[in-house]
């Protein structure tokens, strides 16, 4: 990850971008996400589906790389762990909503959002903040 970060860096550096706003980036990243989800607009694709169509598939990995540059730009500019931020972030989650019981709940190919256990967890944790 440090490799990547540093090579985020010397192409921000090399164009002048290294004073970019954080407000800026962070559009940007969301701008990227919703091109990303265009890709998906008016249809709902399995996995399957997607990795078989492999002009889908370029379109989807063009889109994630804006929005992983990106979000790599912000950390980079804050001076921030990608690696890190990300670990904490997947043990914070991993606590939140504990493996055995998403799985138990999760409906075939949906995900846990569907499920009410996340929901109930969801809400436990945001009245908590």
């Amino acid at each position: 990850m440090k490799k990547i970060q540093r090579k985020v860096l010397k192409h921000l550096e090399e164009r002048g971008w290294d004073t970019l706003k954080p407000g800026d980036i962070a559009k940007s990243v969301m701008i990227e996400g919703a091109e990303l989800l265009e890709l998906f607009q008016w249809e709902n694709p399995s996995l399957d589906e997607v990795r078989k169509n492999k002009e889908k598939l370029e379109e989807v990995k063009k889109e994630l790389a804006d929005v992983f540059i990106y979000a790599l730009e912000m950390s980079v500019l804050l001076k921030l762990d990608a690696e890190k931020i990300i670990d904490d972030k997947l043990e914070y989650v991993a606590k939140k909503y504990p493996a055995a019981l998403m799985r138990k709940n999760a409906k075939d190919g949906s995900g846990s959002g569907s499920d009410s256990e996340y929901w109930r967890i969801k809400k436990a944790y945001r009245k908590g903040k």
